[in-house]
């Protein structure tokens, strides 16, 4: 690719530049990280859906839910705002959204195995 010529073609899930089709393509990272977000919105709807099952059920199991539920907010902030000084201060600053929403994706992938009943 000459010099100063934009990439067409970007793996949405990385947000780098791509030389061969790939399954997942778009024409703008900020599209990519559009559907990252909508993604992420669609498993915390699920996440949501989980709690308020283990809510509803009253009980020890719903107290602890309900404390969890704010200290894991916390420290998902507090992940994220780390993540992403981390990520201004090594000279990436264009890649911060996509590294605040990683952070946001392990915890909510966590959340949803943890509440997901179990199988067997």
């Amino acid at each position: 690719m000459p010099v100063g010529t934009p990439p067409l073609l970007i793996r949405w899930d990385l947000a780098q530049p791509i030389d061969a089709p790939e399954r997942y393509q778009v024409f703008n990272p900020w599209l990519a990280l559009t559907f990252q977000a909508a993604q992420l919105g669609l498993e915390a709807q699920s996440v949501i859906a989980l709690r308020l099952m283990r809510l509803a059920g009253g009980g020890a199991p719903s107290l602890t839910e309900a404390g969890l539920m704010v200290t894991d907010k916390m420290a998902a902030l507090a992940e994220a705002q780390f993540a992403a000084a981390a990520t201004v201060l090594a000279g990436n600053s264009h890649n911060v959204a996509t590294k605040v929403l990683q952070v946001f994706k392990k915890r909510v992938r966590a959340n949803q195995r943890r509440l997901s009943p179990k199988a067997g």
